[in-house]
C-alpha cells in the first residue's frame, strides 16, 4: 500500500486538475440526466398491470385515465363547453364524461342514476382526463387554466406533474441548507480555517462526478435525485474527516508532508474502506428489489459513495498536500473540548444505556413489522397542499373514485354483454362505459361514431371502463381488483387485462412486500461479511451489526406506536440506508477500542476511544441528522418527507447508541472479542486505573 500511496501522491498538481476536469465534466452532464416522477413506471416488466398498460397504449395509443377534473356549477351544455376546452390541450388524449355514457339531451331523472352520478351531481361535472406522459406539466397547467383555482383536478398524471415542479425547487432549498450546516459543523469540529474548504471542495468534486456519470443510465428515479447529492454528501463526510485527522496526527511524528500522507493512508485505509464498503452495500442491496425504484438507488447512491472513496483516496490527499502549507498557518484553537470527560461519563452510563436498549429491542423489533403502509401514489401530497385540497373537494361531492380499464378480446358481444352484466352486480362498480352497453350487441361497429368508436374498440381488443367507487388502495381497493378480475377470468380465462391506479397500487404492494425479507438478509448478510474480512473476528460483526439493527428497529417502530400510516417504499429503503450509512460510526469505534486495547485496560480504552471518535462521528451524524429532517420538514411529497424523517431519526439513534451502548457491549464483551479476534493482542486484565 505504501508503494501506491506514494505514487499517487508524488504530483499533488496533476492529480488536483484532473479531478477537476472530471468534476467540470459531471457538472456539463448533470442536467443531460433526465428524472421520472411516475412511480408506476418501476412496477417490474411481467407485472399484471403493466402488461395492461403496455397493450392498452399499443392498441388504442393512449393509456388510462390518469387524471379528474372537477368544475362546480355548470349546467349540461357549459359541462360539454368545459370537455371540449379540456380535450383541445396539448398533451391530453382522451376525456370521459357523462355524455359518452347516456343520451345527456334527455331529462337525467329518466336515465340510471348511478351512472349519472358518476359524472353529474349537484351541479356539478367530474370528468375523466387521459394525459400523455411526456406533457404532464404543461398539459395540467393548461387544464388549471381552464378551470380555475376554485375548481379541483387529481390523479397520478396531477400529482407526478406537481411532484416534478415542487421537488425540483425544494431540493434545491434543502441542499443549500444542508451545505451551510455542514460549513458550520466543520468550522466547530476543525482546527483550521481551511480544513472546512478542503473537505467540502472533496466532496463537491465528488458529487459533481457521481451526479454527471448518472448519464449512463439516461434517466434515474425521483428518489435518487432528490436524495442521491444530499446523501452523498451526508454519509461520505467522514472518510474525508477521518483522514485529514490521520494527517494531523502523523504531521506530529514526520517531518515530511509526503510521508506523513502515506502514514496517515495505510492507517486510515482499514476503517474508510471498510465504512466505505458497508455503506456501498447497504445501497447496493436495494439493487436486489423487484421494485425498480430500489436498483436505481442503489446503482445510483452506491456509486456516488464508491465516487467518494476514489476522491478521498487520490483526491484529498492531493489538495491537503498542496494546501498543507495554508493548513498550518490558519490553524486556529480547537472550539470542540477533548471529551475525555465524557469519556468517563459513558464509563458510568454504558451498562444502564445497554440494559435499556436491550428491553426496547424486542417491542421496537415487533413494532416496526406491523406498521400501517401506503403502496401507491394516492397518499404523496398531505392535505394541507393544493393537491390534497383538490383530492378532498372532489371526494365531497363524488366521493372515493376510481377508474378500471378492462381489456377482452373483441368479436363476442354476447358473452361481452354477460361480462359487462356480471361486473355491474359488483356493488362498488357505480358505472360502465363499453361499447356493448353503448351501442348495444347487434348494432354493427361502422353505425357507431368514430370517436366512441376509437375509445373502445381496436383491432383487436374492446374494453370496458369502469368507474367505482373505492379508494385508490386500502384492503376494500385490493379486494375489488381481486374481485374484478376473478369475474373477468370466469368470461375471458387467461386472455384479459386490466389496469388502473388502483389495480397499478396492488401490484406494487406484492411486489414491494416481496422484497422485504431478501433485501434486509442480503444487506445484513453482506455487511457481516466485510466487518468479518475487516476485523478478522466472528464476534465483532455481530455485536456491531446488532447495536445499528437495534437503531433501525426503534426508528422504523416510532410510526406503529405514534399510529401513523408511512410509504413501503420508505420503510424498506431506509432499513438498507440506515444500516450502510451508520455502522461506519460503529466500525470508527470498535477500530480505536481494539487499537487502544493493545496498550490499555478496558475501562480506560472506552474513555481514550469516546474521546477520540466523537468530533468525527458528531461531524457526520448530525449532518445526516440535520439533511433528513430538512427533507422531512421542507418537502411537500409525502414520501420523500418521511424517508428525510426516517434518516435524521435513525442517524440521531445510530450515534446514541454507539456512543453510550455499544461501549458497553464491547466493556462486557472484551473477552470474547479477544478470544474470537485474530491478532487481537489486548493488554492482560489486571487492576483497572483510577478513572
Amino acid at each position: 500500500m505504501q508503494k501506491f500511496y506514494r505514487a499517487t501522491t508524488k504530483h499533488p498538481k496533476l492529480m488536483v486538475i484532473l479531478f477537476v476536469l472530471l468534476a467540470a465534466c459531471g457538472a456539463l452532464c448533470k442536467p443531460l440526466v433526465a428524472v421520472n416522477y411516475d412511480m408506476n413506471d418501476y412496477l417490474p416488466a411481467e407485472t399484471a398491470s403493466t402488461i395492461a398498460l403496455e397493450t392498452m397504449e399499443e392498441a388504442y395509443g393512449g393509456g388510462i385515465p390518469n387524471a379528474r377534473v372537477m368544475v362546480k356549477n355548470v349546467t349540461i351544455p357549459e359541462a360539454l363547453h368545459y370537455k371540449e376546452q379540456l380535450e383541445a390541450v396539448d398533451g391530453v388524449t382522451a376525456v370521459t364524461w357523462l355524455d359518452d355514457a347516456v343520451n345527456v339531451y334527455q331529462p337525467l331523472e329518466t336515465l340510471e342514476q348511478d351512472t349519472v352520478s358518476a359524472y353529474y351531481k349537484d351541479d356539478t361535472a367530474l370528468f375523466s382526463v387521459t394525459i400523455e406522459d411526456s406533457k404532464r406539466i404543461d398539459a395540467v397547467d393548461a387544464i388549471r387554466a381552464i378551470i380555475g383555482d376554485d375548481n379541483a383536478m387529481s390523479g397520478s398524471a396531477v400529482s407526478t406533474a406537481v411532484a416534478t415542479t415542487s421537488t425540483v425547487s425544494q431540493i434545491r432549498i434543502i441542499a443549500a441548507a444542508a451545505v451551510a450546516f455542514v460549513f458550520f459543523i466543520l468550522f466547530l469540529t476543525t482546527t483550521s480555517w481551511l480544513e472546512p474548504l478542503i473537505v467540502m471542495g472533496s466532496l463537491g468534486v465528488a458529487i459533481l462526478i457521481n451526479s454527471g456519470s448518472n448519464l449512463m443510465f439516461g434517466e434515474i428515479s425521483f428518489v435518487s435525485n432528490a436524495a442521491g447529492s444530499i446523501l452523498q454528501l451526508a454519509v461520505s463526510l467522514d472518510y474525508s474527516i477521518f483522514l485529514l485527522h490521520r494527517f494531523e496526527e502523523c504531521r506530529k511524528e514526520i517531518a515530511s508532508p509526503q510521508e506523513a500522507m502515506v502514514e496517515a493512508l495505510c492507517k486510515s485505509t482499514m476503517s474508510i474502506l471498510s465504512s466505505g464498503l458497508t455503506t456501498v452495500i447497504g445501497f447496493l442491496a436495494l439493487c436486489l428489489m423487484q421494485f425498480q425504484i430500489g436498483p436505481d438507488m442503489g446503482l445510483v447512491l452506491g456509486k456516488g459513495v464508491a465516487v467518494s472513496l476514489i476522491t478521498v483516496f487520490l483526491f484529498s490527499p492531493a489538495l491537503i498536500l498542496l494546501f498543507h502549507n495554508l493548513l498550518e498557518k490558519t490553524q486556529h484553537k480547537a472550539f470542540m473540548p477533548s471529551f475525555r470527560k465524557l469519556g468517563k461519563a459513558v464509563t458510568k452510563m454504558m451498562i444502564p444505556v445497554l440494559l435499556v436498549l436491550l428491553v426496547l429491542v424486542v417491542p421496537s423489533y415487533l413494532g416496526s413489522n406491523r406498521n400501517s403502509y401506503y403502496y401507491g401514489s394516492s397518499h404523496l401530497f398531505g392535505e394541507d397542499t393544493q393537491l390534497g385540497l383538490d383530492i378532498k373537494a372532489i371526494e365531497a361531492v363524488f366521493g372515493k373514485r376510481d377508474t378500471y380499464v378492462l381489456m377482452v378480446p373483441r368479436g363476442n358481444n354476447a358473452r361481452e354483454k354477460e361480462l359487462s352484466t356480471a361486473l355491474k352486480e359488483i356493488p362498488q362498480v357505480s358505472s360502465i362505459l363499453s361499447y356493448v352497453d353503448n351501442a348495444g350487441t347487434v348494432i354493427p361497429s361502422d353505425y357507431v361514431a368514430e370517436e366512441t368508436r376509437s375509445q373502445l374498440l381496436s383491432d383487436q381488443y374492446s374494453r370496458l371502463v369502469l368507474t367505482v367507487k373505492t379508494d385508490l388502495e386500502g384492503d376494500e381497493a385490493f379486494a375489488l381488483v381481486n374481485q374484478v378480475r376473478n369475474v373477468a377470468e370466469q368470461y375471458y380465462p387467461g386472455v384479459w387485462l386490466l389496469a388502473g391506479e388502483g389495480v397499478s397500487t396492488k401490484d406494487m404492494k406484492e411486489t414491494v412486500t416481496a422484497d422485504m425479507a431478501k433485501v434486509n438478509a442480503i444487506a445484513i448478510g453482506a455487511v457481516f461479511l466485510v466487518l468479518l474480512l475487516s476485523f478478522k473476528s466472528i464476534s465483532l460483526p455481530v455485536i456491531l451489526v446488532l447495536a445499528i439493527e437495534a437503531g433501525i428497529w426503534i426508528n422504523t417502530a416510532i410510526p406503529y406506536f405514534t399510529n401513523q400510516s408511512i410509504f413501503y417504499i420508505a420503510y424498506l429503503i431506509i432499513t438498507s440506508i440506515q444500516l450502510g450509512a451508520t455502522v461506519d460510526y460503529a466500525i470508527l469505534f470498535t477500530d480505536r477500542y481494539t487499537e487502544f486495547r493493545r496498550s490499555m485496560p478496558k475501562k480506560e480504552a472506552v474513555v481514550q476511544t469516546v474521546s477520540s471518535v466523537t468530533v468525527s462521528i458528531l461531524t457526520s451524524g448530525l449532518t445526516l441528522t440535520v439533511v433528513g429532517f430538512l427533507m422531512g420538514y421542507i418537502s411537500s411529497h409525502e414520501l420523500l418527507s418521511q424517508l428525510g424523517f426516517f434518516l435524521g431519526r435513525g442517524a440521531l439513534m445510530s450515534m446514541v447508541i454507539v456512543l453510550f451502548a455499544l461501549p458497553g457491549m464491547l466493556y462486557l464483551l472484551d473477552g470474547l472479542i479477544e478470544h474470537t479476534t485474530k491478532g487481537a493482542l489486548f493488554m492482560k486484565a489486571g487492576k483497572e486505573h483510577d478513572l
